[in-house]
């Protein structure tokens, strides 16, 4: 086994120095980044960097600035030809930065060592404000997640306000939403011919007009202006659920939306990646590894990734407080299998891997391959999950690619053990389909992933037991768990295995009250859980649970939601996770004789 030695310049520049070694003289674009540069297709300045790099440009990276001294790595490249990209980083910046209640995290998983000060709050806006005042006349493209789910007018947790797009509050000059790959390459092979201004048709792409000057089309769907929003919450409800239908579908309507003297204008997305596209990015020369200049630090979500392997893109799950559907897209794109298998034997090359992979998995990990039967019904569908409230009978829910994958991966020399550490769907392993090969597929993958797959523990997210909160949720009903952990249970009892099941809860999430999870205490001692993997609701932009949170009203319905708001509200709500801690008992006995529940206080005590 030969293990590979790097070069300096098998990365991408990140310093003058660089820059210099590949003999350059210009660079076309230079890319701005809040994270630390690992040069890995599962961070997104990396794939940018290397998909504008395949286009034949000179690109260079400078990670994690310095925004508060002289402004020197703002400077130290000087001005690119062709524009600035910003991200924020693979995360939120304020996610990433603060717990659910607002406290400072003691670690950025994106950092090296993990160190917190080393990017601003909202990067993407002040990187922006910096570059524009130092080269005002060079243009700024801002992508990643942190931009894509600020496009529109949405509700800011952390400041508790209602923001404009991050266009206005940036001032950058163009914005590329979801996965970049595609709008971005456009965007040069259009700069390279025709110069600047930037266009503003390119699909996936979000642009400022004025208002004076912008002329509607008829087939467009104008939003409430940010100032109504302001004025009236449930006109931001109801903004969202257009801005939710038409990121989830194939053929979605250009919006636009009035803020002061401005319009924002998003084009619609681009219709999936194809799977030569999606093998294209992956397949791109990274060389799997942070930048020589981090010697000997730690950076954490490396760690996490460095023997995993993303084998698709995409999430039908439409949870209501998950981000990845608005982001990638509710429609799966799968790699080929030559493309994971190269990945895999890439990693297995590396000079510390030791036969095992932490993951092969995905946003979601048994969605591989699936789509719909009949895709042109999923051209018109505007549902936002194509597993909630049923799964839809046009979705084909056959696991037998994935285990193709799985026995392929596991044939390789070199790889001792495949682990899934993606959270599983197990609503789509016991859906009952009418064909029965896609049955047998499913209880096959079941039984293979208990047997062969879990390191010890499954990560589940069942998130609630209350059927209304649930359903608000959009996750399936907590019946489901239950009918897959007897499954689990009994293969461990049979096949003598010592492995747990994880789950995840969350409490908070609107709907969810007191009582609900008084509720949820009793059902999880019931199934013996001592709970550990629990968070309170964390609102953040471009979510249905978001929107319900702060306007108080579901956004499909405009019903009224209750939400739990204020610091003793959630702590009341979280606090029954933890009935089995004997400082919570007192507390929790006070609040279920308030609440006139005291018939639980023997079933938990």
């Amino acid at each position: 086994m030969t293990n590979k030695t790097y070069q300096l310049t098998d990365w991408l520049p990140t310093t003058k120095k660089e820059v210099e070694l590949r003999g350059w003289n210009e660079l076309d674009v230079i890319l701005f980044s809040g994270d630390a540069y690992i040069d890995h297709p599962s961070f997104g300045a990396a794939v940018i960097g290397r998909i504008l790099e395949a286009e034949g440009l000179k690109v260079a990276i400078v990670p994690q600035p310095n925004w508060r001294d002289d402004l020197r790595d703002f400077k130290k490249l000087g001005r690119p030809r062709l524009f600035f990209g910003i991200s924020a980083g693979s995360m939120d910046s304020m996610v990433n930065k603060y717990t659910a209640n607002k406290r400072l995290r003691s670690e950025d998983a994106y950092t090296p060592d993990g160190r917190h000060d080393m990017r601003p709050e909202y990067p993407s806006i002040v990187y922006t404000r910096i570059l524009k005042e130092l080269y005002p006349d060079v243009p700024v493209v801002l992508g990643g997640i942190e931009a894509s789910l600020r496009r529109l007018t949405h509700y800011d947790y952390w400041q508790d306000k209602v923001c404009p797009s991050i266009l206005i509050t940036s001032g950058a000059n163009l914005l590329i939403y979801g996965m970049g790959e595609k709008p971005i390459t456009e965007l040069c092979r259009h700069m390279k011919t025709c110069g600047t201004p930037l266009p503003t048709d390119i699909p996936q792409t979000a642009y400022l007009a004025d208002r004076k000057s912008f002329a509607a089309e008829e087939t467009d769907l104008h939003l409430f202006s940010h100032e109504e929003c302001l004025a009236d919450k449930r006109k931001q409800a109801q903004n969202f659920r257009h801005i939710e239908e038409e990121s989830n579908k194939y053929e979605a309507l250009r919006i636009w939306q009035e803020t002061g003297d401005k319009v924002v204008v998003v084009n619609p997305p681009y219709p999936p990646m194809s799977q030569k596209e999606l093998d294209h990015s992956f397949d791109l020369p990274y060389t799997r590894l942070p930048h020589p200049k981090y010697k000997g630090k730690r950076i954490p979500a490396y760690d996490m990734i460095k023997f995993s392997v993303n084998i698709h893109r995409g999430c039908f799950g439409g949870c209501a407080f998950c981000t990845i559907s608005a982001h990638q897209g509710k429609f799966i794109v799968s790699r080929s299998k030559e493309s994971i298998l190269k990945e895999v034997k890439a990693i297995t090359e590396m000079p510390d891997f030791k036969g095992y992979l932490s993951d092969l998995g995905g946003p979601s990990a048994n969605m591989y391959a699936m789509h719909g039967k009949d895709e042109k019904l999923c051209h018109k569908c505007k549902r936002p999950s194509c597993v909630h409230p049923k799964i839809c009978p046009n979705l084909n829910t056959d696991h037998r690619p994935l285990l193709d994958i799985y026995h392929s991966v596991d044939a390789l020399p070199g790889i001792k053990k495949s682990f899934i550490g993606s959270g599983v769907r197990y609503d789509l392993l016991l859906h009952q389909s009418k064909d029965p090969e896609v049955n047998r597929s499913a209880a096959q993958y079941t039984r293979e992933l208990i047997v062969r797959h879990v390191s010890g523990r499954l990560k589940v997210a069942p998130e609630h037991t209350s059927p209304r909160v649930l359903d608000i949720m959009r996750k399936p009903p907590f019946e489901q768990f239950y009918e897959f952990k007897r499954i689990f249970d009994r293969l461990n009892r049979e096949l003598n295995l010592r492995q747990q099941i994880i789950p995840y809860f969350i409490s908070s999430h609107p709907g969810c009250t007191e009582e609900d999870m008084a509720e949820l205490a009793v059902i999880t001692k019931k199934l013996d859980f001592h709970l550990e993997q629990v968070q309170d609701f964390t609102p953040t932009p471009m979510t249905v649970a978001t929107e319900a949170w702060y306007t108080g009203v579901h956004p499909y319905t405009l019903e009224p939601v209750f939400s739990a708001k204020t610091q003793k509200e959630k702590l009341a709500q979280r606090m029954f996770f933890f009935w089995y801690k004997p400082e919570e008992r007192r507390k929790i006995i006070a609040e279920l004789k308030r609440i006139g529940r005291s018939d639980l206080i023997k079933k938990l005590y």
